[in-house]
């Protein structure tokens, strides 16, 4: 894979950046927008970056730093999903709380944001509480946030807790976007200056990226990454007159700026330090970029990405038209087709070949699957197993020099596997999904050599672009991602099973 960041030089500059921010205060609270952990979206846009930079970079920092996690209640009680990893928020802040501690990093508390006593929240705060993890609640304020008079007085900020904090920064994240970290770090700024400390706040966004161009491809592909957001970006009207400076920023930080700084000024009495959005950034990631023509052809392939995400998503009922017609916008902008992405035709063309044969009532399906040396790898769903069962297997084979005639996986363990589905656990589908696959794999690597060296490649799997003709199951789908391979779709069910998942 060719490198287009530098890791090391960016949390370098960051963390020196994050500090002579801290430099201006007791006590900075440092708004975290995007993954804290985990950020696939920016390692597939910036080949050479670390998914876990962030938490790298609170951990160079953990003697000096401690987290706040919100989450908006009414997410709870809808259960809302994060896509990349498929759990709803809730589970995403029990994650989020056990992968922080085992970076050694100190989380003060849990904020629920915008709570009223919604029944599915309470059981959360109990679940939280019995688990000794200090939970504050704040209420939705009237006319937030444009009405200033009462945000900044003791019914608005004033009637939400104060949390005690003991370090001079402060992270305030969350599982997504809409959770309330702004409104968080303002009503602390509030407290502070009540108390007499002296109190900053600064907002950490990876993208989009303010010191490349508007239409760089690595800026458009966050447009992409947000369509339901209907995130757009921006010329910085504001630091432009301020500085004469070209900067980029986006929709709804450039509405919210005016805002945000009368509400700063009220509360420290002061005129803000702030002449732009982009002033408030502290996000240094465009220094580490190396080679741009790399970033920008990754940039290309994630916004082909996007598109297929969203088609798939806009299928399932997830997103609205309007979404989908700014994804289509975007790819015709950027003159993209989604064939460019090497491994589309490669299934589409295999799976035409079987077009019209049904196996157990759904279509034949195929993943394909592209090698670091640009070898195409397929799978075909049958009887037995999923496509992208078949597909990971075939894929191993190759990796281990495995003849395609050898099977890796004797039938005296398939077929059993398949019987307990069928006749004990009742299942409709009895086709064995990816994971059930590499289950049967290990067992047979026991008293099979050749199958512990094809099982010895799967970390070879890790970083590969894959490709389906159908919307994946959720397990197929959960078991490619936990192997590392980065799947499109194409927008199809196999049937018309109303129950498919």
């Amino acid at each position: 894979m060719k490198i287009g960041f530098d890791p090391e030089k960016y949390i370098l500059e960051q963390s020196k950046y994050i500090l002579e921010r801290v430099n201006n205060y007791d006590k900075l609270y440092l708004e975290f927008g995007g993954k804290l952990i985990s950020d696939l979206h920016a390692k597939r846009v910036l080949p050479g970056f670390d998914e876990n930079a962030k938490i790298k970079l609170l951990q160079q920092l953990k003697d000096k730093s401690e987290i706040i996690i919100c989450v908006y209640a009414g997410d709870i009680e809808r259960n809302k999903i994060r896509g990349d990893f498929g759990i709803t928020y809730d589970m995403d802040v029990l994650r989020l709380i056990d992968d922080l501690r085992e970076y050694g990093l100190e989380v003060n508390s849990v904020v629920i944001t915008r709570y009223s006593g919604q029944p599915a929240t309470t059981v959360f705060i109990n679940k939280l509480e019995r688990r000794n993890i200090k939970v504050y609640t704040h209420e939705a304020i009237l006319g937030y946030p444009t009405d200033v008079d009462t945000i900044v007085s003791s019914e608005g900020y004033g009637r939400n807790p104060y949390i005690t904090t003991t370090k001079p920064i402060v992270v305030v994240t969350a599982p997504g976007p809409g959770s309330g970290k702004l409104a968080t770090c303002l009503n602390q700024l509030y407290h502070e200056h009540r108390l007499g400390k002296s109190a900053g706040y600064s907002k950490f966004e990876t993208f989009p990226v303010w010191n490349i161009p508007l239409k760089h491809p690595l800026n458009v592909a966050y447009e992409a990454a947000t369509v339901d957001l209907k995130d757009v970006n921006m010329i910085d009207s504001f630091h432009l007159d301020a500085y004469g400076e070209m900067a980029v920023n986006y929709n709804r930080d450039l509405e919210m700026f005016p805002v945000i700084r009368r509400i700063i000024e009220r509360i420290t009495n002061e005129t803000s330090v702030y002449k732009s959005p982009t002033d408030m950034g502290v996000n240094r990631i465009g220094f580490g970029i190396i080679d741009d023509d790399v970033v920008q052809e990754a940039s290309r392939q994630e916004i082909i990405r996007r598109y297929f995400k969203t088609s798939c998503e806009y299928k399932k009922g997830l997103i609205n038209e309007d979404a989908m017609q700014r994804m289509y916008l975007i790819m015709e902008n950027m003159g993209l087709k989604p064939e460019e992405r090497s491994v589309v035709m490669p299934a589409r063309q295999l799976a035409e070949k079987y077009k019209g044969i049904l196996i157990n009532n759904d279509i034949c399906s195929v993943t394909a699957i592209q090698m670091e040396d640009g070898q195409i790898i397929t799978g075909k769903k049958s009887e037995l197993m999923s496509a992208c069962g078949a597909m990971i297997l075939n894929a191993i084979k190759y990796l281990a020099g495995i003849s395609d005639e050898i099977p890796l996986i004797s039938h005296n363990i398939l077929e059993p596997m398949i019987h307990l589905k069928k006749n004990h656990l009742h299942n409709k589908y009895t086709a064995l999904n990816s994971e059930e696959i590499l289950i049967a794999l290990s067992i047979s690597a026991v008293t099979n050599p050749v199958a512990q060296v094809a099982m010895d490649n799967l970390s070879k799997l890790r970083g590969l672009q894959a490709h389906s003709t159908i919307m994946l199951t959720r397990n197929d789908e959960q078991t490619l991602r936990k192997l590392g391979i980065d799947v499109t779709s194409d927008p199809f069910y196999p049937s018309d099973s109303l129950s498919y998942n």
